[in-house]
């Protein structure tokens, strides 16, 4: 898990060096930062889906996805509980959102997703590597505009990339074309969904709606 220790190390250096700078940023230069990262974040969704959604096998799969995630996160107060969560650790409020994009962002991707593939089967570190140059960059810009607290991404990364390798280590390549597809669709609308509410347009409380990404790996591993 060597490449998954560095991706991690670069979101929590990334963290630091824009939790840093953003003490010396004035309010104008902040919210401007937090409409570009909410401009941006809903380009990566929506770049996600239209290039995904194509090849998707079952087209359907996503609205499902999408409906089910939002019952059981709502059940669960997934949103209120992360944003109570946030304050109480010092956050102002925004944090949590943030921590909710920078996680779809880390997370949901081809290179963090089969970077531990390769890792476990291979000993291939390349993906990963990858993967941690551009995390730096983008977590620096997150942690500038939502602060340090960003750097809890780390942990939900860590998390994410392990249990992908430790699957891959247990049952070997679970993870194939259609499932990685199928969470891409499901993972694309979740960034766009929350790059509108960093924009102010809808606040669509994404972490509600975290659950539906389980859905299209259930489903593709029932049918096998």
């Amino acid at each position: 898990m060597i490449g998954t220790f560095v991706n991690v190390g670069t979101i929590l250096a990334g963290s630091l060096i824009g939790g840093l700078f953003r003490k010396a940023m004035n309010e104008k230069i902040s919210e401007g930062l937090l409409s570009a990262m909410g401009l941006a974040a809903f380009g990566l969704g929506i770049n996600a889906v239209v290039q995904n959604m194509p090849k998707s096998q079952y087209p359907v799969l996503f609205i499902v996805s999408l409906a089910l995630g939002c019952v059981i996160g709502t059940l669960l107060q997934l949103d209120r509980r992360v944003g109570a969560l946030t304050e109480r650790r010092g956050g102002d409020g925004k944090l949590g959102q943030g921590i909710v994009t920078g996680c779809l962002i880390f997370c949901i991707g081809t290179l963090s997703i089969l970077g531990p593939v390769q890792s476990a089967l291979y000993g291939d570190h390349t993906y990963l590597f990858t993967n941690a140059s551009l995390d730096f960059v983008t977590s620096m810009v997150l942690a500038s505009a939502y602060g340090p607290g960003i750097a809890l991404c780390a942990a939900v990364l860590f998390l994410w990339q392990g249990s992908i390798y430790l699957l891959t280590t247990l049952v070997g390549g679970f993870i194939t074309d259609v499932m990685m597809t199928e969470i891409s669709v499901v993972g694309g609308f979740l960034i766009a969904m929350s790059g509108l509410s960093i924009m102010k347009v809808k606040d669509f409380h994404t972490l509600n709606y975290l659950p539906a990404l389980l859905v299209p790996v259930l489903w593709c591993l029932v049918m096998g």
